[in-house]
């Protein structure tokens, strides 16, 4: 296998639930507040299109629900999306879940029809903190929710945290790290706050974070996981021995995918394609029997690679040593034969590092 191939014999589906209760105010996903009336048609049209799809895709060893709010539809209609796709044996099924929204019943229905992977959006165990990233859930939903997952035999737990909120101090950061690792989640994605464009976020700009609080507390989360026996294999995600996500490295990797429902994209062989934005649109596809496909793009050769090392750096497994010029070299050190990975403190530059690779991959 080469730089630019995708992991051999991987193949992935995400299928993308746009229906949230309420838009939190950092957000800028494709996902509607005033959309639950097409759930049911909805899902059914992501039924369809996996059932439409299945006899071209290989085995799928990941199967990953996001969104939205995907634990807002009624888990059958989840479990119907799956009874259409071709699965590998042991393939990886994620479930993202709002905390407030998870119930015993409802884990054990994931669990029974093959979810084996939960990912919590938790943000924060700082109540005040969730107020102001706009959340809805409190602390003590999250622990309902893991103990759920738990009770359920559910394998793996993902929980996703978010800081640099304005209102949230070092002290309270510490506490969610602490808080969160108490609860024994297998892992751990671990984001930055993001300023997107047209989010009540950006509308303020007092509330925007600040560079170097953010550094702060990224170091502060890599000490207390390290410390917790967790691993860093991407610059914003954390795992114990063997529960890396397997969907998530699919994507760093290059590798081929399959997106099912509205805003969602896919991959094959090289060409990048992606549906109609709105969940109307993509109900009206499928049920009129046309392509929801809205673009799509083709990346040549030097594209390709350059993608593939700016993707590459952020992992553990790093980049070739002889890819790296030489005034990023300061930022590196030594991970497998032959390559470089990012040290902490590259880690905080990382889009500066990807943005030299990039130059450098598509040099003659």
């Amino acid at each position: 296998m080469t730089d630019t191939d995708g992991p051999v014999g991987a193949f992935g589906v995400y299928c993308h639930v746009p229906f949230c209760t309420h838009r939190c105010d950092y957000c800028a996903f494709a996902t509607w507040t005033d959309r639950e009336h097409l759930v049911e048609a909805y899902m059914a049209s992501c039924q369809r299109q996996a059932r439409d799809l299945a006899t071209e895709l290989p085995p799928v060893t990941s199967v990953f629900f996001g969104g939205g709010t995907p634990n807002l539809a009624p888990p059958r209609t989840i479990g119907a999306v799956l009874d259409e796709l071709p699965l590998a044996p042991g393939a990886e099924i994620t479930v993202e879940c709002n905390p407030d929204l998870v119930t015993p019943t409802q884990m054990t229905a994931f669990r029974d029809m093959g979810v084996n992977r939960v990912s919590l959006g938790v943000q924060s165990m700082s109540p005040r903190v969730l107020d102001a990233l706009g959340r809805r859930h409190d602390p003590a939903m999250v622990k309902a929710a893991a103990e759920s997952a738990r009770e359920a035999g559910i394998g793996l737990i993902n929980m996703d945290l978010i800081f640099g909120a304005v209102s949230e101090t070092l002290d309270d950061w510490e506490h969610t790290l602490c808080e969160t690792v108490a609860m024994g989640p297998d892992h751990l994605s671990v984001y930055g706050l993001t300023v997107e464009p047209g989010t009540p976020l950006a509308a303020d700009e007092h509330r925007h974070p600040d560079d170097d609080d953010m550094a702060d507390k990224y170091l502060l989360a890599d000490n207390t996981l390290a410390r917790a026996g967790y691993e860093n294999y991407e610059i914003s995600n954390w795992a114990l021995p063997g529960a890396r996500c397997v969907h998530n490295q699919l994507y760093w990797r290059q590798g081929d995918y399959a997106g099912l429902g509205c805003a969602a994209h896919s991959h094959r062989e090289g060409r990048r394609f992606w549906s109609v934005h709105t969940p109307e649109r993509f109900v009206e596809a499928i049920e009129s029997g046309s392509s929801p496909e809205a673009g799509s793009e083709r990346l040549d050769v030097a594209q390709r690679r350059a993608e593939s090392l700016q993707l590459a750096v952020r992992t553990a497994e790093g980049v070739p040593a002889s890819e790296v010029p030489n005034d990023v070299m300061h930022l590196m050190a030594p991970a497998a034969a032959g390559r470089l990975r990012l040290t902490t403190q590259g880690r905080l530059l990382a889009n500066e590092v990807a943005i030299r690779l990039g130059a450098s991959g598509t040099e003659d």
